[in-house]
Parts: structure tokens; sequence; C-alpha cells
């Protein structure tokens, strides 16, 4: 038996209504709790985490509709110098897993604003962070190759390796 027309657009716009209405990866962190940030340079709008501490943060990554989304790098800078960095997936603009490397590793989702917050980390979840890391550091490393740029490209594939390392 077949439904009249208005039922299924009925069912249309109900569906297209859930989608619309879905929490952005915003609203599930609680959006009045999260720091905005934009890249220098690209202008591009990110949350950074907390442990990559107050300065101008840059964002190597894709960009759509202006906010740091896939894997990528978050990186702080003073200057000439290259402070901790932030290997991972970003949605919409907020971090959702990766590793903060900072003389040191932290590691996890993102949650209460920071990465690797947790006392007792899963291993999936440290697992999954990780080759999280390393695939942002590809893409990293593909974008400087991209730009003419083999010494940074080749940089930072050597710390996609070294997250690499961090699995197994």
């Amino acid at each position: 038996m077949q439904q009249p027309k208005s039922l299924k657009v009925a069912a249309v716009l109900a569906f297209a209504a859930s989608l619309w209405s879905a929490p952005s990866p915003q609203a599930q962190e609680g959006s009045g709790s999260l720091s905005w940030s934009k890249d220098p340079t690209s202008h591009c709008e990110f949350v950074a985490p907390l442990s990559l501490t107050a300065g101008p943060t840059y964002w190597t990554g894709a960009c759509p509709g202006n906010k740091a989304s896939g894997p990528g790098m978050l990186r702080r800078r003073d200057g000439d110098r290259a402070g901790p960095a932030f290997y991972g997936e970003m949605r919409a603009g907020v971090p959702v897993i990766g590793v903060i490397d900072d003389e040191g590793y932290r590691v996890g989702r993102f949650k209460a604003g920071d990465i690797g917050g947790d006392a007792e980390l899963d291993p999936q979840v440290r697992l999954d962070a990780f080759r999280a890391a390393a695939k942002a550091a590809r893409e990293v490393s593909g974008r400087y190759a991209g730009q003419g740029n083999a010494a940074s490209s080749r940089h930072y594939e050597t710390i996609a390796k070294q997250l690499d390392m961090q699995i197994e």
C-alpha cells in the first residue's frame, strides 16, 4: 500500500528537521565553556586544547566553513619558536581525539577543554588517539609537500613515524 504524498513530504521534513537540530560538537561539549581562537594567517577558527597554552596558534589542515576540520595540526608559536602541537581530528573547529606533543605526549579525547584529562585512559582510546595523530601528521606532511616545502614535509613524516611507534 502506498502512502499519500503528504505523509511522504511530512516524513522528509521531519527527517530534515532532526538533522538540522542535531547537536553540534560545540553543543555537545557545552559551547559556552569553549574558547574560540583564530589562525592569525588563514583566519580559520578552532578551539585550542588548554594544554597548548595561550598565544598565537596556527591550524594546518582543511577549513570548510572557516572551521578547522578533519586530520591536521594546531601549533603554538611565539615568533620563530615552535611551541607544543596538537595532532589529531577536528570537527567543526572542535578537537575530537589526538595527541598533544609538548616534551611528552598528552593522549585521548577532547573533554573539559583539553586532550587526555582522564587519569586512567582506556587502552583502545589511547590507540585511536595515536592513530588519529599519525594520520594528522601525514596530512600535514602532504600539505607541505604540495607546497614544495620538502624539509617540513620530511619533518612531519618523521613525526608521523614516531607517533606510529607509540601504537606498537
